[in-house]
Protein backbone atom coordinates (compact mmCIF):
# COMPACT_ATOMS: atom_id res chain seq x y z
CA UNK A 1 0.00 0.00 0.00
CA UNK A 2 1.66 3.59 -1.07
CA UNK A 3 0.58 6.41 0.84
CA UNK A 4 1.69 10.18 1.16
CA UNK A 5 3.02 11.31 -1.63
CA UNK A 6 4.55 14.37 -3.67
CA UNK A 7 1.10 16.34 -3.85
CA UNK A 8 -0.77 19.40 -2.59
CA UNK A 9 -2.92 16.61 -0.92
CA UNK A 10 0.01 14.59 1.31
CA UNK A 11 -2.07 14.79 4.53
CA UNK A 12 -5.40 13.69 2.83
CA UNK A 13 -3.75 10.66 2.03
CA UNK A 14 -2.10 10.12 5.09
CA UNK A 15 -5.65 9.71 6.63
CA UNK A 16 -7.18 7.77 3.80
CA UNK A 17 -4.15 5.13 4.44
CA UNK A 18 -4.59 5.03 8.29
CA UNK A 19 -8.46 4.55 7.29
CA UNK A 20 -7.29 2.12 5.00
CA UNK A 21 -4.81 -0.36 6.79
CA UNK A 22 -7.17 -0.20 10.34
CA UNK A 23 -9.82 -1.64 8.32
CA UNK A 24 -8.42 -4.46 6.46
CA UNK A 25 -8.59 -7.99 7.33
CA UNK A 26 -4.65 -8.96 8.27
CA UNK A 27 -5.63 -12.18 9.10
CA UNK A 28 -5.86 -12.95 5.23
CA UNK A 29 -3.30 -10.19 4.31
CA UNK A 30 -0.45 -9.44 4.31
CA UNK A 31 0.29 -5.83 4.11
CA UNK A 32 3.69 -3.46 3.38
CA UNK A 33 3.06 -0.14 3.97
CA UNK A 34 5.45 2.24 1.70
CA UNK A 35 5.15 5.85 2.91
CA UNK A 36 5.88 8.52 -0.19
CA UNK A 37 7.49 12.03 1.55
CA UNK A 38 7.03 15.19 -0.14
CA UNK A 39 10.37 15.21 -1.12
CA UNK A 40 9.50 12.04 -3.14
CA UNK A 41 11.55 9.37 -0.70
CA UNK A 42 10.28 5.98 -0.74
CA UNK A 43 9.88 4.12 2.49
CA UNK A 44 8.56 0.60 4.20
CA UNK A 45 7.28 1.80 7.46
CA UNK A 46 5.47 -0.18 9.99
CA UNK A 47 3.64 3.09 11.09
CA UNK A 48 0.74 2.52 12.77
CA UNK A 49 -2.72 4.20 11.41
CA UNK A 50 -2.26 7.10 13.64
CA UNK A 51 1.69 8.16 12.56
CA UNK A 52 0.77 8.02 9.22
CA UNK A 53 -2.15 10.48 10.11
CA UNK A 54 0.01 12.87 12.28
CA UNK A 55 3.05 12.56 9.39
CA UNK A 56 5.33 11.22 12.36
CA UNK A 57 6.35 8.06 10.08
CA UNK A 58 8.45 9.64 8.62
CA UNK A 59 11.06 9.73 11.40
CA UNK A 60 10.60 5.64 12.96
CA UNK A 61 13.85 4.33 13.30
CA UNK A 62 12.72 0.94 10.91
CA UNK A 63 11.96 2.75 8.16
CA UNK A 64 13.68 1.23 4.84
CA UNK A 65 14.30 3.02 1.26
CA UNK A 66 12.40 0.99 -1.41
CA UNK A 67 11.58 1.18 -4.86
CA UNK A 68 8.94 -0.70 -7.14
CA UNK A 69 11.24 -2.51 -9.51
CA UNK A 70 10.28 -2.26 -13.13
CA UNK A 71 12.05 -5.52 -13.76
CA UNK A 72 8.68 -8.20 -14.31
CA UNK A 73 11.04 -10.97 -13.05
CA UNK A 74 11.38 -9.30 -9.40
CA UNK A 75 7.65 -8.99 -9.39
CA UNK A 76 7.53 -6.23 -6.41
CA UNK A 77 10.07 -4.31 -4.28
CA UNK A 78 13.79 -3.57 -3.43
CA UNK A 79 14.22 -3.35 0.00
CA UNK A 80 17.89 -1.70 0.84
CA UNK A 81 18.43 -2.40 4.79
CA UNK A 82 20.22 -0.34 7.16
CA UNK A 83 22.96 -3.17 6.81
CA UNK A 84 23.32 -2.57 3.53
CA UNK A 85 21.88 -5.31 2.28
CA UNK A 86 19.51 -5.44 -0.74
CA UNK A 87 16.51 -7.45 -0.16
CA UNK A 88 13.84 -8.74 -2.88
CA UNK A 89 10.29 -8.92 -1.56
CA UNK A 90 7.12 -10.54 -4.01
CA UNK A 91 4.56 -8.13 -3.94
CA UNK A 92 0.97 -9.52 -5.33
CA UNK A 93 -1.06 -6.36 -5.79
CA UNK A 94 -0.10 -2.44 -5.52
CA UNK A 95 -2.95 -0.40 -3.47
CA UNK A 96 -2.15 3.40 -4.09
CA UNK A 97 -3.78 5.15 -1.57
CA UNK A 98 -2.41 8.50 -3.29
CA UNK A 99 -4.23 11.55 -3.87
CA UNK A 100 -3.50 14.06 -6.26
CA UNK A 101 -0.27 14.25 -8.49
CA UNK A 102 2.26 12.00 -8.89
CA UNK A 103 -0.86 9.50 -7.70
CA UNK A 104 -3.80 9.84 -9.02
CA UNK A 105 -2.45 11.05 -12.69
CA UNK A 106 -1.23 7.59 -14.25
CA UNK A 107 1.94 8.42 -13.83
CA UNK A 108 1.91 5.43 -10.11
CA UNK A 109 -0.45 3.17 -12.59
CA UNK A 110 2.31 3.56 -15.17
CA UNK A 111 5.02 2.14 -13.09
CA UNK A 112 3.31 -0.64 -12.07
CA UNK A 113 2.05 -1.45 -15.53
CA UNK A 114 5.69 -1.55 -16.60
CA UNK A 115 6.66 -3.73 -13.54
CA UNK A 116 3.63 -6.57 -14.08
CA UNK A 117 1.98 -5.55 -10.90
CA UNK A 118 -1.85 -5.48 -10.55
CA UNK A 119 -2.67 -2.22 -9.32
CA UNK A 120 -5.97 -1.13 -8.08
CA UNK A 121 -7.75 1.37 -9.21
CA UNK A 122 -8.18 2.60 -12.73
CA UNK A 123 -5.53 2.20 -15.19
CA UNK A 124 -3.24 4.94 -16.62
CA UNK A 125 -4.69 6.62 -19.25
CA UNK A 126 -8.36 6.70 -17.65
CA UNK A 127 -6.00 7.66 -14.58
CA UNK A 128 -4.17 10.59 -17.08
CA UNK A 129 -7.38 11.58 -18.79
CA UNK A 130 -9.30 12.18 -15.20
CA UNK A 131 -6.75 13.76 -13.31
CA UNK A 132 -6.53 16.53 -16.18
CA UNK A 133 -10.18 18.64 -15.77
CA UNK A 134 -9.44 20.19 -19.02
CA UNK A 135 -9.05 17.09 -21.04
CA UNK A 136 -11.41 15.52 -19.15
CA UNK A 137 -13.83 18.14 -20.63
CA UNK A 138 -12.73 17.21 -23.92
CA UNK A 139 -13.35 13.87 -24.16
CA UNK A 140 -16.42 14.26 -22.69
CA UNK A 141 -17.82 17.09 -25.34
CA UNK A 142 -16.13 14.43 -28.16
CA UNK A 143 -18.37 11.76 -27.06
CA UNK A 144 -21.12 14.04 -26.78
CA UNK A 145 -21.86 13.70 -22.53
CA UNK A 146 -23.02 17.04 -21.12
CA UNK A 147 -20.76 18.96 -18.45
CA UNK A 148 -21.60 22.53 -17.24
CA UNK A 149 -20.04 24.84 -19.46
CA UNK A 150 -16.25 25.41 -19.09
CA UNK A 151 -13.21 27.10 -20.87
CA UNK A 152 -9.87 26.63 -19.36
CA UNK A 153 -6.57 29.09 -19.44
CA UNK A 154 -2.86 28.37 -19.47
CA UNK A 155 -0.37 30.69 -17.12
CA UNK A 156 0.13 32.84 -20.37
CA UNK A 157 -2.97 34.45 -19.37
CA UNK A 158 -1.83 36.45 -16.25
CA UNK A 159 -0.17 38.81 -18.70
CA UNK A 160 -3.61 39.95 -19.86
CA UNK A 161 -5.67 39.37 -16.88
CA UNK A 162 -9.04 41.71 -17.75
CA UNK A 163 -8.59 39.83 -21.58
CA UNK A 164 -9.02 36.45 -20.21
CA UNK A 165 -11.79 37.43 -17.99
CA UNK A 166 -13.37 39.00 -20.88
CA UNK A 167 -12.87 35.47 -22.41
CA UNK A 168 -14.43 33.99 -20.12
CA UNK A 169 -17.45 35.83 -19.38
CA UNK A 170 -18.39 35.77 -22.88
CA UNK A 171 -17.88 32.17 -23.07
CA UNK A 172 -19.44 31.05 -19.68
CA UNK A 173 -22.36 33.80 -19.63
CA UNK A 174 -21.73 35.47 -16.75
CA UNK A 175 -21.73 34.76 -12.26
CA UNK A 176 -20.86 32.93 -10.25
CA UNK A 177 -18.06 30.67 -11.83
CA UNK A 178 -16.20 28.19 -9.99
CA UNK A 179 -11.86 27.84 -10.52
CA UNK A 180 -10.02 25.02 -10.49
CA UNK A 181 -6.43 23.87 -11.01
CA UNK A 182 -6.64 21.51 -13.84
CA UNK A 183 -4.60 18.85 -12.26
CA UNK A 184 -5.48 18.95 -8.92
CA UNK A 185 -8.49 17.50 -6.54
CA UNK A 186 -11.47 18.30 -5.88
CA UNK A 187 -11.34 20.89 -3.08
CA UNK A 188 -7.47 22.16 -2.79
CA UNK A 189 -7.27 25.75 -4.55
CA UNK A 190 -10.65 25.85 -5.89
CA UNK A 191 -13.02 28.87 -5.66
CA UNK A 192 -16.44 30.45 -6.46
CA UNK A 193 -16.11 33.48 -7.87
CA UNK A 194 -19.31 35.61 -7.90
CA UNK A 195 -17.55 38.67 -9.75
CA UNK A 196 -14.93 39.53 -11.90
CA UNK A 197 -12.43 40.54 -8.98
CA UNK A 198 -13.37 37.06 -6.74
CA UNK A 199 -12.23 35.83 -10.58
CA UNK A 200 -9.26 37.51 -10.97
CA UNK A 201 -8.14 35.88 -7.63
CA UNK A 202 -9.30 32.86 -8.01
CA UNK A 203 -7.33 32.47 -10.93
CA UNK A 204 -4.10 33.46 -9.28
CA UNK A 205 -5.02 31.17 -6.05
CA UNK A 206 -5.48 28.67 -8.50
CA UNK A 207 -1.94 28.78 -10.35
CA UNK A 208 -0.59 28.31 -7.57
CA UNK A 209 -1.25 24.48 -7.80
CA UNK A 210 -0.40 24.17 -11.48
CA UNK A 211 0.35 25.40 -15.11
CA UNK A 212 -3.57 25.36 -16.26
CA UNK A 213 -6.73 26.64 -14.53
CA UNK A 214 -10.25 25.30 -15.63
CA UNK A 215 -13.22 27.58 -14.97
CA UNK A 216 -16.64 26.14 -15.03
CA UNK A 217 -20.17 27.32 -15.02
CA UNK A 218 -21.76 26.78 -11.80
CA UNK A 219 -24.10 24.44 -11.95
CA UNK A 220 -27.45 23.61 -8.96
CA UNK A 221 -28.29 20.17 -8.76
CA UNK A 222 -27.40 17.33 -6.53
CA UNK A 223 -24.19 15.18 -6.14
CA UNK A 224 -24.14 12.02 -6.24
CA UNK A 225 -20.95 9.59 -5.60
CA UNK A 226 -20.78 5.52 -6.03
CA UNK A 227 -17.90 3.65 -4.68
CA UNK A 228 -17.47 0.70 -6.72
CA UNK A 229 -15.89 -2.78 -4.72
CA UNK A 230 -14.73 -5.69 -6.72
Amino acid sequence: MLFGGMSSEHEVSRVSAGTFVDNLDRARYEVLTVGITREGRWLCTEATSAQMADGSWEELPGNMPCVISPDRADHGMILFTPEGHVEKVHVDVVIPVLHGLWGEDGTVQALCALAGLPCVGCDMTSSADCMDKAITHTILDAAGIRTAPYCYITRDSLHDMDGACDTIEKKLGGYPMFVKPACAGSSVGVSRAADREALKNGIKIAFAHGEKVVIEAEIIGKEVECAVLG
